[in-house]
C-alpha cells in the first residue's frame, strides 16, 4: 500500500509538467530533484541519526543513482530522438519487465495470474498512449526506441535490484535525489538553454514536482520495492497512465473517451487479477 503511493503521486506528474512553463527537461529535472533532495534532508534536523544511511557501499549507490539519473536521462533523450507516443509505449514495458525480472529475486515466483494481470495492464496502457490508433515503428528512429527501451530496463532493474539491498534505509534516496540534481544540472548546461517560470503557477507547479512524483513518489517506492509484493506494484504501475489521464481530464486537458473507459477496465482488471493471491490471502484471513 505505501509503495503504491508513488503510482498515485506519478499520476499528477503530466499535469505538473505541462502546468511548469516552457522549462527544458534536464533543467526541470534539477530542479525538481533538487527540491526531493532537500525536503528528504531537511527531515534530518528532528533525526539527525538518519544521515547515516548515506554511508552505503558504492554498489548501492551505483544502483541508485543509475536508477534515478539514468532513467530521466535516456527518457528524455528517446523523446527527442523519436516520435514520443512509441517510445512512451516503449519506455512503458518497466512495470511488466519487473514482474519478469522478480523471479530472480530469492523467495520470489511467478505465476500465470501475475503475467496475465500485467500483460492487461500493458494494453490498456497501450490504448491511452496511442489512443487506440496503433503505433508505427519507423527505422529512422531506431536509436530513439533503443533509448526508450535502455530507460525501461534501467527502473524495472533498479526495482528490482532495490529488493537485494532490503537492510538499506529508505533515507538514502534522498543522496540519490540531491545526486541526480546536480546529473541533471550538468546534462541542462551542455544540452539545453536554461528557461525559467515566468509565472507563480509554474513555479508552484516545480514546487509540486518536487514535493510529490520527483520527491515522496521516489521514497514510498522504494519502500515498496523493498517490503511489499513486487509483482503486485509492478502490474499496478499501470494505473499512473490511466490516472494521469483522467487528472487531465478533470483539469480541461483532455477529454473522456472509449478509450480510456477500456484502458480502465483493462489496467483495474489486470492489477486485481495481478493481486489475486494477496486479496484472498487477506480474505481467509479475515474469516
Amino acid at each position: 500500500m505505501i509503495g503504491s503511493i508513488a503510482v498515485l503521486l506519478w499520476s499528477l506528474l503530466a499535469l505538473f509538467t505541462a502546468s511548469s512553463g516552457a522549462v527544458p527537461p534536464f533543467q526541470l529535472a534539477a530542479m525538481t530533484f533538487l527540491i526531493g533532495g532537500l525536503t528528504g534532508a531537511s527531515t534530518w534536523i528532528v533525526r539527525p541519526r538518519k544521515i547515516r544511511a548515506l554511508r552505503q557501499k558504492p554498489q548501492v549507490w551505483i544502483v541508485g543513482v543509475t536508477g534515478l539519473f539514468g532513467y530521466h536521462f535516456f527518457y528524455f533523450s528517446a523523446l527527442r530522438a523519436a516520435p514520443p507516443v512509441e517510445a512512451g509505449l516503449i519506455a512503458y514495458l518497466w512495470p511488466l519487465l519487473i514482474v519478469l525480472f522478480s523471479a530472480f529475486l530469492p523467495g520470489e515466483r511467478i505465476r500465470l495470474h501475475h503475467i496475465i494481470g500485467v500483460l492487461a495492464g500493458f494494453l490498456g496502457a497501450f490504448l491511452i498512449v496511442t489512443g487506440g490508433r496503433g503505433i508505427s515503428i519507423a527505422p529512422e528512429y531506431l536509436s530513439g526506441y533503443a533509448m526508450a527501451l535502455i530507460c525501461a530496463l534501467i527502473w524495472s532493474g533498479y526495482s528490482v535490484l532495490s529488493r537485494r539491498f532490503a537492510d538499506v534505509p529508505t533515507d538514502v534516496v534522498t543522496g540519490f535525489c540531491l545526486a541526480t540534481s546536480l546529473l541533471a544540472l550538468f546534462a541542462h548546461l551542455g544540452l539545453e538553454q536554461t528557461v525559467w517560470p515566468s509565472r507563480p503557477t509554474e513555479w508552484l507547479a516545480v514546487l509540486g514536482l518536487g514535493l510529490g512524483p520527483v520527491g515522496l513518489a521516489f521514497f514510498v517506492w522504494d519502500y515498496g520495492v523493498k517490503n511489499g509484493d513486487i509483482q503486485v506494484l509492478g502490474a499496478a504501475s499501470y494505473g499512473a497512465p490511466l490516472l494521469s489521464t483522467v487528472v487531465l481530464m478533470a483539469f480541461g486537458y483532455s477529454a473522456p473517451t472509449w478509450v480510456l473507459a477500456a484502458a480502465c477496465l483493462l489496467i483495474t482488471g489486470g492489477a486485481v487479477i495481478a493481486a489475486k493471491d494477496m486479496i484472498f490471502h487477506r480474505s481467509n484471513g479475515a474469516s
